[in-house]
Parts: C-alpha cells; structure tokens; sequence
C-alpha cells in the first residue's frame, strides 16, 4: 500500500511516517495542499491522510479537488473536533476523519478498514484462492490442502482468510485482533496464538503462517520464497 500523507506540522508527519513504516505501509509526505495534488498523479497513492490547516488551502478544498479527479480514498487527520467539520469533509469526499492526538495503531487500523471498504471489488468473485497445494474458498469457507479437507473453526478460517487475502504482507497483532475478533478487543493476544497454532498443525506446516518477531504474522506458501 501506498499512503501520500499531507500534513504541514514536520514533527506529526514524522510520527505518522514512522509508523506507517513499522506497519510496512510506503508513504510520501508533502507539506502544502497543492504539493499533495501534484502528488496524486506522481506518487499515485493508494489512500490519502490529509490535514485540514495547510499554509496555502483548506483541506477541505484539497479534498474537494482529489474527488473531483479521483476515487483514491481520502482519511482527514485534524485538530478540528467540531461536528460541522467532519460534516463538511465528508461531504467533500473523505472516506474517514481521525481527530488528533491519535494513536497510530487506530490510524493503521482506520487506514486498512478504509482500504478494504474502498477497494475493487471486480476481482471478488473469484471466491477460491490458490497457493500451491492449499485452496482456500470463502465462498463455500472450505479449505483443502492436496485435495484433502481442512477442517477449520469458523473463527480459524476467518482467520486464514485475512491473512492470505494478502501473502507476504505483514499484519501485526493489534490489527488481527481488532479485524477479526472486535474492534472493542481488550483480551489477550494469547488467544490470536493459540488460532495461529492451530491453523498451523492442521496445515501440517508451521511455514504457512510465518511469525515476524516483535510485530504479527504473515501467510505464504511454505519454500515458495
């Protein structure tokens, strides 16, 4: 994913960079309304994180001017608390408003959860996905391995199914567990280990979903890298 982040405060944009990073999301900061228009056709970002107090236009505006040009979708980050201005932004285009001082985990999560609402849905139909030997089928939610039935729990394979929707892709804890479980999870990410080790025995081959230390996991087809 691609994130172009405009945000005129250096030291907000930083932290927003930092994180992004850690979250394995490539990002681009500009600092001016009109740097991030021109950076909608350069950069071509994937999402938008755009500021409202930019030094040369409103952000409203800037967003009004992406819609217009653009579908990309738009997630306003702004001091301003004020109902009428989330309204106005919303009714400019934004897909999302995030409120600062903010935690970068809900960020990262709002950024994913915009990015599924808004994604293509063209290639949705093909329903079974294929790695290897394993078949994944949301829309019959089997799994068989080698032609051979896996027996998931419902939460298991719901499971499977988010982390292959993206092989390679690193998912971290917090974002696993406030996408399938709840957005209100307060438990123990033991339970997220205790599903992860499952799936795997009965994959038969822990190199399915790959733990990435001091971060989550990854789905991949084991020996394919």
């Amino acid at each position: 994913m691609r994130v172009l982040v405009v945000e005129d405060d250096a030291s907000v944009a930083d932290g927003i960079l930092d994180g992004l990073a850690q979250a394995t999301v490539d990002a681009l900061h500009v600092s001016t309304g009109q740097g991030g228009l021109d950076a909608l056709s350069t950069y071509q970002p994937d999402l938008v994180l755009l500021d409202l107090g930019l030094p040369d236009m409103d952000g409203t505006e800037v967003c009004r001017r992406i819609r217009a040009v653009s579908q990309t979708p738009i997630i306003v980050v702004s001091a301003r608390d004020d109902e009428i201005d989330r309204v106005v932004a919303l009714e400019m285009g934004a897909d999302d408003y995030v409120v600062k001082p903010f935690g970068m985990r809900e960020l990262v999560a709002r950024i994913r959860a915009v990015a599924r609402r808004t994604g293509p849905t063209v290639a949705e139909p093909a329903a079974a996905r294929t790695f290897g030997a394993l078949v994944v089928d949301t829309r019959s939610q089997k799994v068989t391995l080698a032609g051979e039935p896996v027996h998931l729990t419902a939460k298991e394979f719901e499971l499977l199914v988010y982390l292959s929707a993206d092989p390679g892709a690193v998912f971290r804890r917090s974002e696993i567990l406030h996408d399938v479980w709840d957005t209100n999870w307060y438990g123990t990410t033991k339970t997220l280990d205790a599903h992860i080790a499952a799936i795997r025995k009965k994959l038969g081959d822990p190199g399915w979903i790959e733990s990435v230390r001091g971060v989550g996991f990854r789905f991949g087809e084991p020996g394919a890298q």
